[in-house]
């Protein structure tokens, strides 16, 4: 059974937003209810939202596309869930890389191995390598820092951009960061191997830098600081990075690549009127619907 995206509530017949694509109960329908992105469009004639409830649900069980697509389906799970798409996907190329290949013969550093996962400066005709480098990553201490920032930080920046704006948002920072890489290899005269999400984390830090910049977070798991610092703190000891070979093996270029673009699409937003949270809530609330979610 379907969800509302902002209390959890178990809803059988949900209202879905057309705008940005959430499910909502009775009494989170309203833009202002879970503040839609859709509210900046609220003068479109055609309207942002369905009159009554959604069509699909009624139809679930008497049509095929329903039953794959429909709210209460395993896509329509994850329909204003790309954060957690994207986190999934990671999770599994992560299995591939170290776990399947191996087992294949095929060990890490291998050359199918890094055709199959990493942007390679001597060979960006490899196109595949473009969207398989972001999702792939060096070791667990890398999947697990860009998927705990992706975890905590994406559906933030999600549900105030929208699923397919943050899908944009993400996917094409992972290329610019990429290219900016390769860019940056090329005029230094070394050859690179480029894979790992930083540079699209990046800029999800960047949107909610800006959206937010006081937004406090925990350093380590118990140094409250905000947002801003960290920021700022990571960005420079990529530049650091760049001008010393301070930790040598990291693509900085990536990273401040993926923050710049970040930060300029937050402006943008920003501009729009679009806000971020005061503060990080872990942990469960009861909201109108009743018992919620974790809130952040």
């Amino acid at each position: 059974m379907p969800t509302c995206d902002i209390c959890g509530e178990q809803v059988s017949m949900p209202y879905q937003c057309h705008h940005c694509g959430g499910t909502f109960c009775g009494n989170h329908r309203l833009p202002e209810s879970h503040d839609c992105s859709g509210l900046q469009n609220w003068g479109d004639p055609g309207g942002v939202f369905d009159s009554g409830f959604d069509d699909s649900v009624a139809n679930e069980q008497s049509t095929l596309g329903s039953r794959l697509s429909g709210p209460s389906s395993i896509i329509g799970y994850f329909r204003g869930n790309m954060s957690m798409v994207f986190l999934a996907a990671m999770m599994i190329v992560f299995l591939f890389q170290f776990i399947l290949y191996p087992a294949m013969s095929i060990p890490p550093g291998s050359r199918l191995w890094n055709m199959s996962f990493t942007l390679d400066s001597q060979h960006p005709e490899y196109l595949w390598t473009w969207i398989t480098s972001i999702f792939s990553h060096g070791g667990i201490y890398h999947i697990f820092a860009n998927g705990l920032v992706l975890f905590f930080f994406g559906p933030i920046v999600e549900r105030k951009l929208g699923s397919r704006d943050f899908t944009l948002l993400f996917l094409g920072s992972g290329l610019a960061a990429g290219l900016a890489q390769l860019l940056l290899s090329y005029a230094t005269g070394e050859p690179a191997l480029l894979l790992g999400a930083s540079g699209a984390i990046m800029a999800v830090m960047g949107v909610l830098t800006v959206l937010n910049p006081d937004l406090k977070v925990l350093l380590y798991f118990f140094i409250p600081v905000p947002i801003w610092l960290l920021t700022v703190g990571y960005a420079a000891l990529s530049v650091l990075g760049m001008l010393s070979g301070f930790q040598g093996g990291v693509a900085h270029g990536a990273h401040l690549a993926g923050l710049i673009i970040g930060l300029i699409y937050g402006k943008h937003e920003k501009n729009k009127g679009v806000s971020a949270p005061g503060e990080l809530q872990f942990g469960r609330r009861r909201g109108p619907g009743g018992p919620g979610r974790g809130r952040f």
